[in-house]
């Protein structure tokens, strides 16, 4: 009897042992995955700049950028108001918004989008964190005082950025807005180059970048055109935000230019 007690007991506990060394290997497999799980699971989407928007609608943005003048900007309102353009983005230097706040109302009665273009013109990748935010923090301030809108786009000076400035905008409720198509204005090239740059390059998403300071001298001229061959291939013209609310913004995002050569000084 006995025997028969220590056949079953030696049963029993091979079953238990058996049962036991499978559940720990089970908990090692979780433990593994889990660790597996942590190092390649996607991690938080960065900060990016946005340079164009993916999208089968025929839609451009057209902006301009403006810093200091005031001989170029009415000129260039008086031609989208001619061509019956009502959408546009206007990215503003917020030392240039409060010189000439006149022409800011006019932009800002016109129904065109303002975004900051930053305070002080310069390369906000070499400033320290603290100036950074300080510098869009006083241009938001003071575009808001000026248009009774808050902006929440901005196109850092020069084009110019870090991650650094990408986190510190972000933080600070703005999306960064660079540009696919260059018409290169600033660097008056000729109208018939211009328009070549915008019209070729030109497609459906597209950020395409314009000036409207005193350095571009032949932006106004090549814009009628450049609106009227755009329409003929059968685009139409929104504002930035109307681009980005159409579709997830994905575009041509970069999370970090600072090697961006192609500075607009002049802007």
């Amino acid at each position: 009897m006995n025997a028969h007690f220590y056949v079953i007991d030696a049963r029993k506990w091979k079953r238990i042992l058996f049962v036991s060394l499978a559940a720990l290997l089970s908990l090692g497999i979780v433990w593994v995955e889990k660790e597996h799980i942590s190092v390649f699971a996607p991690q938080e989407q960065t900060p990016s700049a946005v340079f164009s928007v993916p999208t089968d609608r025929k839609a451009v943005a057209l902006t301009f950028d403006i810093s200091w003048g005031n001989k170029r900007a009415e000129p260039i309102l008086d031609v989208l108001k001619s061509k019956n353009v009502q959408n546009a983005t206007f990215f503003l230097s917020s030392v240039w918004a409060q010189s000439h706040p006149d022409i800011v109302r006019k932009i800002r009665e016109a129904g065109f989008e303002i975004g900051s273009h930053g305070h002080r013109h310069e390369n906000y990748s070499q400033l320290e964190d603290d100036e950074i935010r300080r510098q869009i923090s006083t241009a938001h301030r003071i575009l808001t005082e000026l248009t009774g809108k808050p902006p929440n786009l901005i196109r850092l000076p020069n084009g110019d950025f870090d991650k650094r400035v990408l986190r510190i905008a972000d933080e600070l409720g703005y999306r960064v807005i660079q540009w696919d198509t260059d018409s290169g204005d600033w660097k008056n090239p000729g109208v018939q180059t211009i328009i070549d740059r915008v019209v070729g390059g030109a497609h459906p998403g597209d950020i395409i970048l314009l000036h409207a300071s005193d350095s571009v001298k032949q932006t106004h001229e090549a814009l009628p055109v450049i609106i009227d061959r755009l329409r003929e291939q059968g685009y139409e013209f929104v504002t930035v935000s109307q681009l980005l609310a159409q579709t997830e913004t994905k575009g041509r995002a970069v999370e970090d230019r600072s090697a961006w050569t192609q500075l607009v000084a002049s802007s």
